[in-house]
């Protein structure tokens, strides 16, 4: 019978620094903290698009993507020298496929199907598939608050990115809804099945990535390929979102669905393309409109709003759910 592991309290913090303390997973510095340093990974996901367009040989997305996974995946195996046990080598083929593979292809697709803010949008959804999916799923209480600031978030996200003449591809609006479901899948199912309490995060993500390597290395042998020339600027492209994008970013995320709220974590996922809108700003002198500037405020408000729950009204009844045997 497979037993659901979970992750062991955080002991106390001690001196120790910051990198230290992600990668041995201790100190957490309390909920705002972990919150702030798991907001790291989808913050510097939201450079992804800047670096592809600037840096990258056009026309290989999904060798970017596999160079950002396998390769890392594989050194963060050297590095901790852990290997899955037991039913954790099928878990971790399914999350990778869920996180990483399955969703870069997915998001291969729409990225070549919709114009980006359509595809930012319609990805914007994942934080109310995840609400939907810890209720059915991890058996918690449906968050109304939360399902609706993800909601919200979508809004917002639509204000930051969709232009006038956005135009819509059935194919690329079921991939791009495919994509979001695989993701939010893939951080609950995460959040069910926890991590051996003597696994690390590091570790973790290694396995991880190395599986949605291992998912994307025959698209790119039979559909890809490899760019015909990479300059130094490409290097530097590939080395950023492989290790600073790929490695330290999935060891954060990966470590803060362990020990925040699944749903809040997602929301975290909007400020991705936030990002991406502020750095089109500073760096290739794009101008903000008043849509824009609402957008980024409707996003915030909801990243922010959707980190707390209203406590439950004195005299409520309280509603218990019986965790489910794993």
């Amino acid at each position: 019978m497979n037993s659901t592991t979970v992750i062991a309290p955080d002991p106390a913090p001690g001196r120790r620094s910051i990198s230290a303390a992600v990668l041995n997973d201790t100190g957490s510095g309390g909920l705002v903290g972990t919150t702030l340093i798991t907001a790291l990974a989808p913050a510097t996901w939201g450079t992804t698009y800047l670096v592809t367009s600037e840096l990258l040989p056009p026309g290989h997305p999904m060798f970017a993507a596999l160079t950002r996974s396998l390769p890392m995946g594989l050194l963060a195996l050297v590095i901790t020298r852990r290997l899955p046990t037991g039913d954790w080598w099928w878990k971790a083929m399914v999350l990778g496929a869920l996180n990483i593979g399955l969703f870069f292809s997915l998001l291969f697709v729409t990225a070549e199907r919709l114009p980006g803010g359509v595809a930012a949008t319609v990805g914007s959804v994942q934080p109310a598939i995840v609400a939907l999916l810890a209720w059915g799923v991890l058996r918690e209480r449906l968050s109304i608050w939360r399902l609706g600031w993800g909601l919200a978030g979508v809004v917002g996200v639509g204000l930051v990115v969709l232009g006038p003449a956005a135009s819509l591809d059935g194919v690329g609006l079921l991939a791009g809804l495919a994509g979001a479901a695989s993701m939010a899948t893939g951080v609950t199912l995460s959040k069910k099945w926890g991590r051996p309490t003597d696994v690390g995060p590091t570790a973790y993500a290694g396995w991880l990535l190395t599986a949605g390597g291992l998912w994307l290395l025959p698209a790119v042998v039979v559909f890809e390929g490899v760019p015909d020339t990479v300059g130094v600027g490409a290097v530097g492209g590939y080395a950023w979102l492989a290790i600073v994008g790929g490695l330290v970013a999935y060891i954060l995320w990966f470590r803060g669905i362990g020990r925040l709220p699944v749903t809040a974590t997602a929301l975290l996922g909007l400020l991705s393309p936030v990002v991406a809108t502020v750095l089109g700003v500073v760096v290739l002198d794009e101008r903000f409109t008043g849509a824009q500037m609402a957008g980024i405020a409707v996003t915030l408000s909801a990243l922010v709003a959707g980190q707390f729950q209203p406590r439950r009204r004195a005299g409520a009844p309280a509603r218990r759910i019986a965790p489910r045997a794993g």
